[in-house]
């Protein structure tokens, strides 16, 4: 049998997680949520606990079926435990940026050296990229740790099973994870590690090892994790596998007329800008003539692959959002760091380079996030109700001419808000923003979408009614919208502010006295 390396102790392993764990996470409460992104995800996973639905995500009370539900899990377990705060509320993504960090780390110390191993985490834990992304609450931080927990332990596998070592156990991790990576944003989590795993074996000519995908107790794994949840959804709500999966994945990949269309280099410098100062690192990859040209190992052959297999799919589509590529980072944090250890093996001042180099990206780690929280927070972050006012708990809210995801959070609504908006089919499809999720959403309820959705004709009847009204929108929709007159201003904030509406009987005509159903 060959000599399969034991890999790091367990006490150093639980040291190097952990103060991973402390590094990505010990800030992330100090900035308000950012809308439309965080809002949106904080706010599904808000209302899951606030509902106590935790098989349906929902979005405003309706069902929200863009993306899958593990975030939303994670996050509303969180502040179940913990409270309804930033920190809590971004967690999965801390935790995804911990299992990346974490699993390279240990792989690298296993197949690599401890010295390569060290740096890598280093690299990837201080680039501002991955910093910031694993204080930001949305899906791609968690799936790209998924991702790269799947390739990293199937690799390992597959390089113990070619050495004659132990690999079934890291082989039922790496389904384990795809599962996971599946309920995390979707069938990416399954079908680009697989297809990068796919073609590092045939990269390296072990084809033999590409029938470890077919290992049935890895299947029966993944299955177990997967299925359960949507059988659970498609019985309760049947055309939801024709909306996730053709319209969410393969329209939103083929299609234009969705958010963030950029061309197909986009990529390109935003993995180098926001991978500074480390990137500058891989200009030092040369080989003097006079020395004999060395192989890719298979680890760089796997890293390579991985990189640009992450950055070329995500390019081809139109719609391209920064966080898509998060997956690319590890790989990337290896190759700068086998470039690095290179030439600070020829003298003091590259060690000294490379001291700086890490000091100066931790340095830049936190003015990004310094310079996010300096940013004016988000319109339900900002605008609070004075002191003496509260929400009752028949009251409603009603928001006008836009949807503020992140303020039933702040607000700690107990349920969901009523929309006054412009709802015709033309406005709707307009934009791929707040107007279409809720409109998408509530075709699975129609009748509490009739409820919560309220066009601009039937005004009288969402305010007619016995019990106040707290209305939010910007400050100059008195001007378009006249019957706010009769209502109490009760807050202000820049261009946004609150009305209260005391009510009245919906039999009485005279509620709205100068009502208009002009659109704000």
């Amino acid at each position: 049998m060959k000599t399969v390396r034991a890999g790091a102790r367990p006490a150093e392993a639980v040291l190097v997680v952990a103060c991973l764990f402390a590094w990505l996470s010990v800030t992330a409460w100090i900035r308000p949520l950012m809308s439309p992104d965080e809002g949106r995800y904080v706010g599904v996973a808000f209302e899951m606990l606030r509902s106590g639905d935790w098989l349906v995500p929902r979005l405003d009370g309706l069902p929200f079926f863009h993306k899958p539900p593990l975030f939303y899990w994670i996050s509303a377990a969180a502040m179940w435990t913990m409270g309804c705060a930033e920190w809590p509320a971004r967690l999965p993504s801390v935790i995804g940026a911990t299992v990346a960090a974490g699993g390279l780390y240990l792989f690298l110390r296993r197949w690599a050296d401890a010295a390569v191993a060290a740096l890598a985490a280093v690299v990837l834990a201080t680039m501002p990229f991955f910093f910031i992304a694993a204080q930001f609450a949305n899906l791609d931080m968690l799936v790209a740790g998924c991702i790269t927990a799947t390739l990293l332990l199937a690799a390992d596998a597959a390089l113990a099973k070619a050495k004659g070592g132990h690999w079934r156990a890291s082989l039922a991790g790496a389904f384990v994870f795809a599962g996971l990576g599946v309920l995390a944003k979707g069938l990416i989590g399954l079908v680009l590690p697989a297809l990068i795993f796919l073609a590092w074996c045939v990269a390296i000519r072990r084809l033999r090892l590409a029938w470890l995908m077919a290992w049935p107790p890895g299947w029966a794994l993944l299955v177990s994790i997967v299925v359960p949840w949507f059988a659970a959804v498609a019985w309760r709500h049947p055309g939801f596998l024709d909306y996730f999966v053709v319209t969410q994945h393969f329209r939103r990949f083929a299609s234009t007329g969705f958010n963030g269309e950029h061309p197909f280099w986009f990529y390109l410098p935003v993995v180098g800008l926001f991978t500074l100062p480390w990137i500058g690192w891989l200009a030092t990859v040369r080989r003097p003539a006079s020395e004999a040209r060395v192989p890719p190992s298979e680890l760089d052959w796997l890293m390579g692959i991985w990189g640009v297999a992450i950055l070329v799919f995500f390019s081809l589509p139109r719609s391209k959002l920064i966080g898509y590529v998060l997956p690319a980072l590890p790989p990337l944090a290896y190759l700068i760091a086998k470039a690095a250890m290179v030439v600070a093996q020829h003298g003091g001042r590259w060690r000294r380079a490379l001291r700086w180099t890490s000091a100066l990206a931790a340095g830049a780690c936190i003015a990004g996030l310094a310079w996010l929280a300096m940013q004016p927070g988000p319109v339900g972050h900002r605008l609070r109700l004075p002191p003496g006012e509260a929400v009752g708990a028949s009251d409603q809210v009603i928001m006008l001419g836009a949807y503020d995801y992140e303020l039933p959070f702040y607000w700690r609504l107990a349920r969901p808000v009523l929309v006054l908006a412009d709802w015709s089919p033309e406005a709707v499809l307009r934009h791929d923003d707040w107007r279409k999720e809720l409109f998408e959403a509530g075709r699975f309820d129609p009748a509490r979408s009739k409820a919560l959705l309220i066009d601009l004709t039937h005004v009288r009847d969402a305010l007619c009614v016995p019990h106040a009204t707290w209305l939010v929108g910007a400050a100059v929709a008195p001007t378009v919208l006249p019957w706010l007159a009769q209502a109490r201003r009760v807050a202000v904030d820049g261009d946004s502010a609150v009305w209260r509406f005391a009510g009245g009987a919906a039999s009485d005509r005279d509620c709205l006295q100068r009502f208009e159903a002009v659109a704000p």
